[in-house]
């Protein structure tokens, strides 16, 4: 709500901090085992009464919490659920998610709208504190209790690796300087991710990512699928918000009515996502996906060649079938990586996922919202911005079909299947068994 409510272009600097600096220490942070009681509750108030640095600052410390809750949630559910129904469970979580993408602009908008764009936003954030105190006595009463499975040591090494990644990646779209720095700094940091990795597994310690992740190749495709689709979901509803009431001069409450169809179709599709993976399986992702970068091309098409007096509502229209895309392939690919998780490191394998999205969330945000910004006119702007955004899910796509092959050819821990038995022959392979 900080984006949608922050105006004029004073802002713009402040704006991209603080999107940035809290998506980074979330994604970072998400990789911290932790309990599901370590829930912010009240980081909130500390944006509630606030200038831009301070903003910025409180979102840091609001974005650290955010990622030790994070990390537990596919993370939960994996250990509690199997088969379909951990599809239908990840579906269930992208329902509240998308009531909550649709309440939440709808409720900022009238918030803004009463309280007036100085004081709007600042109630916006102090949301977070009703909801957070309610998360608390729900997670205490209902979640099962931790167990404790490893005495191993955090690989502080590897998140610090992670940290310095995530905030390198993102500081050049943030700063628009120093690139050079900030490309070296990235390089290092995966160098010395990498190389912190592998000395942790000669010396028998468990690094950052659970070693049995890495080799499992659907595990790996899948993640990378999850990235591309995370980062382009955020970041194209991000720059529709943007354009809307930067380019179009709209208000906080109609920008919300045209991104409201976007939120109803993804419950609506994510509630229903298990039954088509029941029917088509694993290319109930390949569809979404494939809708998914058409949708983002006719909204680019419809910003260029619609009339300004109609266009929200044909934007509307194209966010209705976009909602319906993410909500085809978010959940049942989530759900297709988990299950190729090894069993050794089934327990990791949800808060790796969350904290891959997370970090592509924070640097398609600050990268693309960059496009958007230091474009000409909004209309360029969010043609370009879209096509980056299209290029994201075309990378998805091809990892989809690429996953489909790999996984019509292992075992869910990424191990090549075992040659197949002809019964009545004694042979292995595709022959014909005697009739």
């Amino acid at each position: 709500m900080c984006s949608g409510s922050c105006p004029g272009t004073r802002w713009r600097s402040g704006w991209r901090w603080c999107r940035g600096q809290s998506g980074g220490r979330a994604r970072a942070q998400d990789a911290v085992p932790g309990r599901v009681g370590d829930v912010r509750g009240v980081r909130g108030c500390g944006c509630g009464r606030a200038n831009a640095t301070t903003v910025i600052v409180a979102r840091l410390v609001q974005g650290a919490g955010a990622g030790l809750v994070n990390s537990q949630l596919i993370g939960t559910i994996q250990d509690v659920f199997h088969g379909v129904g951990r599809t239908r469970a990840l579906g269930m979580y992208a329902v509240v998610a998308g009531v909550s993408s649709a309440l939440g602009p709808a409720l900022g908008g009238v918030l803004v709208s009463v309280a007036g764009p100085g004081a709007g936003w600042r109630w916006c954030l102090l949301l977070s504190v009703p909801c957070g105190v309610v998360t608390l006595a729900l997670a205490a009463r209902q979640l099962p209790q931790p167990q404790r499975v490893s005495e191993g040591r955090l690989d502080g090494w590897g998140l610090l690796c992670v940290a310095v990644l995530t905030v390198s990646s993102m500081m050049p779209f943030i700063t628009g300087t120093h690139v050079g720095w900030w490309v070296a700094a990235v390089i290092g940091s995966v160098v010395a991710l990498v190389v912190g990795h592998r000395r942790r597994v000669r010396v028998g310690k468990v690094p950052l990512v659970h070693p049995a992740l890495t080799r499992s190749a659907p595990f790996v495709l899948g993640t990378v699928v999850a990235m591309a689709q995370f980062g382009s979901a955020m970041a194209a509803s991000l720059v529709l918000v943007l354009f809307l009431q930067s380019g179009l001069g709209m208000s906080a409450l109609t920008a919300a009515a045209v991104t409201l169809p976007s939120a109803v179709a993804m419950v609506a599709t994510s509630a229903i996502a298990w039954r088509v993976v029941r029917r088509i399986g694993s290319h109930a992702v390949t569809l979404g996906t494939g809708l998914g970068i058409v949708m983002l091309l006719v909204g680019a098409l419809v910003v260029v060649v619609v009339p300004a007096l109609v266009l929200p509502v044909a934007l509307a229209v194209v966010q209705l079938a976009w909602g319906a895309a993410n909500g085809l392939s978010l959940s049942p690919n989530q759900a297709r990586v988990l299950r190729h998780a090894p069993a050794e490191a089934a327990g990791v394998a949800g808060a790796i996922l969350q904290m891959s999205q997370r970090v592509a969330a924070a640097v398609c945000l600050s990268a693309i919202s960059g496009v958007y910004l230091r474009a000409g006119t909004p209309e360029a702007a969010f043609v370009h911005a879209s096509l980056v955004c299209a290029g994201l899910l075309v990378a998805a796509l091809v990892a989809c079909v690429v996953l489909t092959r790999v996984d019509a050819g292992s075992t869910s821990d990424g191990a090549p299947r075992p040659p197949r038995l002809v019964v009545g022959t004694g042979a292995t392979g595709g022959g014909q068994a005697p009739t």
